[in-house]
């Protein structure tokens, strides 16, 4: 038995954002990131909405980029002194992640974090309250999700929450939200979009469901992230909606390696998460085509790629991406990225067993042990080509 979850109502299209004038409530907590969504205005948009449909009103700010757990635990500390009934979290993929996990401690007071991080293994939710998540960017997709992303600065590991009971009640996609964004920012997120789609076409759980979520999202992002990213209007309307198709898609699907690396050295080496995948995922094609073939040359042929076999369409698919990460000004290797020679065999022994261990390993089409991550990994920091 399988199962397939998601949001039970999902608002698009501009003006999605008035929706909130019309949920029930008594109180609702906002979690918010740095400024940007008060500075354009979103954040007393939420406010005046909400109080519109008859709610107090309170406003946890602050959430960094890549959130911690001490930040999650003062903000489960707020929750439970002002004892919402719905959380409501606006911004980039870090808030949203943060207040899911605000969310599961403010429910359960006892709760250790340690307990949190095992797969599917959280107590039931919505004892409380229910959860609205509004995205700025375009590609976490964490609102339609049952993941969340926390670090722990102290381990310098990034933990995946996975459990179905914070998928959101509702996800707000309002693409005026998204036209704020800055390049950089709509690059790497962007890639992650197009990550999340091409592993939920090939991982463990993927379904009959999931696969066609997976390639619309990838034919969307093949057509529109360039444009997004010069920042074509229309084009990131588009966006908006393709990273949350992916989103759907890996939420039931699952994930792989891709992702697995990307957590385990976004903090140990400084990279944002969307540009880490973006480096990572050619490299893991070339890996994972041992076992995916055959999907691999699916998704480049939804694209119209040329290629007369399996094995030429799926390198038709990395010469794509890495044409995609050219446009976009993402490096192609850790090397590039700036990551010291030095630095990185310090820590090719921690990084490669930690990635070995991460949550999205098991859905992987292929299975990967330590001695191989590392040999995966230097092929990424050096440029070479993977051929094991």
């Amino acid at each position: 038995m399988a199962r397939f979850t998601l949001p039970r109502d999902i608002y698009h299209g501009e003006g999605a954002l008035e929706i909130l004038k019309s949920i029930k409530g008594k109180r609702a907590m906002v979690v918010v990131g740095g400024g940007s969504m008060k500075r354009f205005g979103f954040l007393d948009k939420v406010e005046a909405y909400l109080k519109e449909a008859g709610m107090e009103v309170e406003i946890f700010e602050g959430v960094e980029p890549d959130p911690s757990v001490e930040t999650v635990m003062k903000g489960a500390e707020a929750m439970r002194k002002f004892n919402p009934d719905w959380i409501v979290s606006i911004g980039g993929g870090s808030p949203i992640d943060a207040a899911k996990a605000m969310w599961i401690f403010y429910e359960y007071e006892d709760f250790t974090f340690e307990e949190a991080v095992i797969p599917f293994g959280l107590p039931e939710l919505r004892k409380k309250a229910r959860f609205i998540a509004i995205p700025s960017t375009s590609g976490t997709a964490t609102e339609v999700t049952a993941f969340s992303v926390i670090t722990d600065y102290k381990a310098k590991i990034k933990y995946p929450i996975a459990d179905f009971n914070i998928t959101p009640d509702i996800a707000i996609i309002d693409p005026e939200l998204a036209q704020t964004m800055p390049k950089t920012l709509t690059a790497h997120t962007g890639m992650d979009a197009l990550t999340h789609a091409i592993e939920a076409y090939t991982a463990s759980l993927r379904s009959n469901f999931s696969d066609p979520l997976a390639i619309k999202a990838i034919q969307m992002i093949a057509e529109h992230l360039v444009n997004s990213y010069e920042g074509d209007r229309d084009a990131r309307n588009e966006m908006h909606e393709a990273q949350c198709l992916a989103g759907m898609a890996f939420s039931n699907a699952l994930l792989g390696i891709v992702h697995s690396m990307a957590h385990k050295t976004g903090a140990v080496f400084d990279i944002p998460h969307g540009c880490a995948n973006a480096i990572y995922l050619p490299y893991v094609i070339q890996y994972n085509k041992k076992e995916a073939l055959d999907r691999y040359a699916d998704i480049a042929r939804a694209l119209h790629l040329e290629g007369k076999t399996d094995e030429e369409l799926t390198d038709a698919l990395v010469n794509m991406i890495n044409d995609l990460n050219t446009k976009l000004n993402i490096p192609h290797t850790l090397k590039e990225y700036g990551v010291e020679e030095e630095y990185f065999k310090k820590n090719l022994d921690y990084i490669s067993k930690n990635a070995v261990g991460d949550a999205c390993t098991g859905s992987n089409p292929r299975s990967i042990d330590p001695e191989t991550m590392k040999k995966l990994f230097e092929c990424v920091y050096y440029g070479h080509k993977v051929d094991f």
